[in-house]
Order: C-alpha cells, then sequence, then structure tokens
C-alpha cells in the first residue's frame, strides 16, 4: 500500500531514534514496566508507523459497505441511521415488564430487549415446583401466550424492533411472537429484531441447556429456515460471544469461538439443502465490548473482515448481505463493581464509545447498579444518555470508521485476524465445533484464560479502580436498588393456571402429540407445530417436557 523505498525510510528514521533520543531518554526515565500487551495478551509496541501496516494491502481495509466490511457493514453508517439504542428489560410478569418498556420508550429508547427469568430459560412453567423462588426474579416470566400479549401490549410491532435473551427454548419464544403478531393481524415479514437462540455458546460459556447438542441444533436449523421463510427483516440467531466473553474469554477468544459457532450453524442449514444466500443475511451477531478501548475497536473490525471471508471463500456466498456482519453490542458486565459503583457510568460510557467507533448496528448500556441487582428506572435512564450523548454531542458519528488509518488500529485488526484464523485451523483440525465443545476444549480455554485474568487482579497486574487500586473502606451501596415484588410468583401461577382452566384441553393434547410426532422427523420443521401449539394455549413448559422425554437432557463432560 506504501511505497517500498519509503517503507524503509521510515523503518531506517525510526532505528535511529530508537537508538538515540528514545535510549538517551529512557536512561533518565524508565517506563513503567518492560512488556506491554492488550488485554488478549498481544503485545503492543511503543509506537506504530506507517511500516507496521505495510503489509495490509487497501482491499483488506476498503470502503465502508464493501467486502470485507472491515469499515462497516454500510456505506453511510450513522451519517443515515444511528445505532438501535436497545436497554434490555425484564423482571416480574408481562405487566411489570411492559410498564419498564414504556418508560424506556418515552426517555428516547429505539429498540427493545427482553429478558427472561431462569423458569423460562430452562423449560419450566412458573408454576412447577423447581421454579420456586426463580419467578420473575432474573426476568420476566412467560408461560403462555397470554403473557407474551401482556408483555406488549400497546407496543407496535411492525415499528419497534424487538431482541428477545433466550435460548434453549428460544424456538419457543419466537413461535409464541409470531403467534402474537398474527393474532393481531399484523404482516410477519414487517417485524424485525432477533431471539438470541445460540445454543452452542450455552454449553461453551453460560451453561442453560435443556437438550443434547444434536437436537438443539436441529431446533436452531428450524428456526432459521422458518424465518428466512417467513420473517424477511427478522434475525433468527445473535451468534453470541458476549456470554463467551463473560465467562473469561480473552476477545481474541470470543471472536474466534463465535465465528467457530457461526460455522456450525452455516453448516448444520446448508446440510439440509438450503442455499447459504437464502437464509444468511439475517444471521446476526453479539459481541461485547470490554475494557480494552482500542483492542474492542480493533477486534469489531476484524469479526466484520473474518466472517466476510468465511461466507465467500468457505460457504461459497455471492450476495454481498450473506457476508455482511452485523453486530449487537453490550458493554461488560463482568467490568461492574460493587465498589465505588459511580465508576461504573465510566466504564459504561468509554465501552460504548468503542463499540461506535468499531461500527455496532445495536447497542445496550448497561446499568451503575447491575453489580447489586436488575437496574432501577433511574439507571437505566443514565445508560440510555450515555449512548444519546454519544450519538449527539461527541460528533463521532460524523465519520464512517473514524479511527480506520490509525497504524495502530489497522496493526492491531490485523493482529487480531491472525490470531482468530489461527483458533479457527485448530477447531477445524479437531474435528469442528460440535466435536471441540463435546471434548470440552473451548470449555478448558475459556476456564485457563479466566484463571489467569483473577491471578492478575489479585496481584494488582490488572487493575481495577476502586477494588484493587484507589480502594475506600466500604460503604452501604449510595445507588437506589430495584426490589422485585414479592406477589410475583403468586400472581404468575395464578395467571398459567387459569389457561389451563380455561383452554380447550384436548385440543392441547392433540398438538402435543403431533408436535413429538414431527420431531421424529428429522427433515421436518418444527415452528409451525409449535405456534399452533401455543395458539391453543399449551404453556412453554409442556412444550419442552413432551421433547424432553424424546430426546433426552444433555449432561456435561467434567472439564478438568
Amino acid at each position: 500500500m506504501f511505497d517500498p523505498d519509503e517503507i524503509e525510510r521510515i523503518r531506517q528514521a525510526r532505528e535511529a531514534w530508537e537508538a538515540s533520543e528514545l535510549r538517551e531518554f529512557l536512561a533518565r526515565q524508565p517506563e513503567a514496566r518492560t512488556e506491554f500487551r492488550t488485554g488478549s495478551g498481544l503485545p503492543v509496541q511503543r509506537v506504530y508507523t506507517p511500516a507496521d501496516v505495510a503489509g495490509t494491502p487497501f482491499d483488506a481495509i476498503g470502503l465502508p459497505g464493501q467486502y470485507p466490511f472491515t469499515r462497516g457493514p454500510y456505506p453511510t453508517m450513522y451519517r443515515g441511521r444511528l445505532w438501535t439504542m436497545r436497554q434490555i428489560a425484564g423482571y416480574g410478569t408481562g405487566e411489570d415488564t411492559n410498564r419498564r418498556f414504556r418508560y424506556l420508550i418515552e426517555q428516547g429508547q429505539t429498540g427493545l430487549s427482553v429478558d427472561f427469568d431462569m423458569p423460562t430459560l430452562m423449560g419450566y412453567d412458573s408454576d412447577d415446583p423447581r421454579a420456586l423462588g426463580e419467578v420473575g426474579r432474573e426476568g420476566v416470566a412467560v408461560d403462555t401466550l397470554d403473557d407474551m400479549e401482556a408483555l406488549f401490549a400497546g407496543v407496535d410491532l411492525e415499528r419497534i424492533s424487538v431482541s428477545m435473551t433466550i435460548n434453549p427454548t428460544a424456538w419457543i419464544l419466537l413461535a409464541m411472537y409470531v403467534a402474537l403478531a398474527r393474532r393481531r393481524g399484523l404482516d410477519l415479514d414487517r417485524l424485525s429484531g432477533t431471539v438470541q437462540a445460540d445454543i452452542l455458546k450455552e454449553y461453551v460459556a453460560q451453561k442453560e441447556w435443556i437438550f443434547p447438542i444434536r437436537p438443539s441444533m436441529r431446533l436452531m436449523r428450524d428456526m432459521i429456515v422458518f424465518c428466512a421463510d417467513h420473517m424477511a427483516r427478522y434475525n433468527p440467531i445473535n451468534i453470541s460471544g458476549y456470554h463467551i466473553s463473560e465467562a473469561g474469554a480473552t476477545s481474541v477468544q470470543e471472536v474466534a469461538f463465535t465465528m467457530a459457532n457461526g460455522i456450525a450453524y452455516v453448516e448444520e442449514v446448508t446440510r439440509s439443502g438450503v442455499p447459504v444466500d437464502r437464509f444468511a443475511p439475517r444471521l446476526a451477531f453479539y459481541f461485547v465490548a470490554q475494557a480494552d478501548f482500542f483492542e474492542e475497536v480493533a477486534k469489531f473490525r476484524a469479526a466484520r473482515r473474518i466472517w466476510a471471508r468465511i461466507m465467500k471463500e468457505r460457504f461459497g456466498a455471492t450476495r454481498p448481505e450473506s457476508m455482511r456482519l452485523r453486530f449487537h453490542c453490550q458493554t461488560a458486565a463482568a467490568t461492574l463493581t460493587k465498589a465505588q459503583p459511580l465508576n461504573n457510568v465510566v466504564r459504561t460510557a468509554l465501552q460504548a464509545l468503542s463499540a461506535v467507533l468499531g461500527g455496532a448496528q445495536s447497542l445496550h448500556t448497561n446499568g451503575l447498579d447491575e453489580a447489586y441487582a436488575i437496574p432501577s428506572e433511574l439507571a437505566m435512564k443514565v445508560a440510555l444518555r450515555t449512548q444519546q450523548i454519544i450519538a449527539d454531542e461527541t460528533r463521532v458519528t460524523s465519520v464512517v470508521d473514524p479511527l480506520g488509518g490509525s497504524w495502530y488500529v489497522e496493526a492491531l485488526t490485523s493482529d487480531v485476524e491472525r490470531e482468530v484464523l489461527a483458533i479457527l485451523a485448530r477447531v477445524d483440525a479437531m474435528g469442528g465445533t460440535i466435536r471441540a465443545i463435546e471434548e470440552g476444549w473451548f470449555q478448558r480455554e475459556i476456564a485457563e484464560s479466566a484463571y489467569q485474568f483473577a491471578r492478575r487482579k489479585a496481584a494488582g497486574e490488572q487493575v481495577v479502580i476502586g477494588v484493587n487500586r484507589h480502594v475506600e473502606p466500604p460503604e452501604p451501596s449510595p445507588v437506589e436498588i430495584h426490589r422485585v415484588d414479592p406477589e410475583v410468583e403468586a400472581r404468575q401461577v395464578a395467571r398459567v393456571q387459569a389457561v389451563r382452566r380455561r383452554r380447550d384441553g384436548a385440543r392441547v393434547e392433540a398438538l402435543l402429540e403431533r408436535l413429538v410426532a414431527v420431531a421424529r422427523d428429522p427433515a421436518a420443521n418444527l415452528l409451525p407445530v409449535t405456534i399452533e401449539c401455543v395458539e391453543a394455549g399449551a404453556t412453554l413448559g409442556e412444550v419442552v417436557a413432551r421433547l424432553r422425554d424424546l430426546w433426552g437432557s444433555y449432561v456435561e463432560r467434567p472439564v478438568f
């Protein structure tokens, strides 16, 4: 990309500077440490010059909206449309969370994001004994279609996009969402949003699963194919690096393991005979914005470039939309501290800025009190205002990829890409993603990274302000903490039992039997019959129980 003679002149100038001025300065004032690295352990040089990016062809960087999309998936990026500001919410009953939705919309939020409670995630109805004490605590409880109706009461689903954070039971929540749209007479092709759905990252990192891996992959295939056929603007999956990172992976591992999962999903769908260009344009991603500012910007840029090349070279995609990586981003919950919680506002703002400079399509900023509990309304408003200040006051949205061309950022982008590709090659050599999960390889790699980070933090090498540096005596929390209404569980149990009493029990039973029959046919799609089940009043727990009886449950091989 640069004249070879000029590059050589720059190299010589740097060597002369290091031998004279720099050497003399270091003799008088040594640097803080002898070695500098990114959060992922990549070496960081003292200074970068054009010589560090001379081997990167311009086509690898390119222009926004063009392959390989390093500089962004769209030509104008935020000059034409800001990222979706999608603060997550979910607690209590559908009515409770609906009130929070309305509050956030009034404050200027432009997309909804739903957290579901643990029983809903794990496939148990609210009146199941195993749900006792957990109903509505970590998210909203959804047992039936009536709960979905209450959750989105007064929300125009054709005008606002909805993201649902749900994994092992994702296909049921999608079925309920479709059934609700049909009940309202909406056009499915006008619905926008996503279900997180990425079940492989559960086996790798988050550990919320129900069924064995193979039938879970079948459910993923069915969701992807159904949305490709019936929901033109809907993303059937967020392939998620966020939880991989929160479990302890480095940023490089986050991208590599997420790419490996993405490859497995594309292989699963194409193996069923569906052409890649038919479904790939609606695959979406979900990454975290961690603390290492420049590495995070480089990570997002590298992820786009890697995915574009995978789709084109490995899967033969021909449509630009199939190669274009679009991602939602959330600031890092793992960086939030109970000590000095107001510091979390600053952490979140800087992480959000790295997501914007890295080209996110959608962003959630964490509440300052999330180390304590579900965020309060005040914390959510501050988090939303953080995004709005970045969007409207900093002017960083005026230029597409404003850090593009930085010698450091471009070199770091290539460094991240190189390390990610090396990991993907290793996964391929092991026989692919599913085999690596079954053998516990991903899990061991994450555990080792988490252990090393914990050691550095305990030793003070990984600085956390308020925790191991600038520590103050503990005080009661200066922030208001969200409290869940203790009557939530009783109200939700009464609702699901009322649905069971008034529905046509014989019809529900017949549909559940048909669900099992369809599940026995590996080529059939489970979404249509699941939609019929929930429309008839079948509960989430009943649908899961029938398939658990058929497929069994997943038991993880211990990792040491």
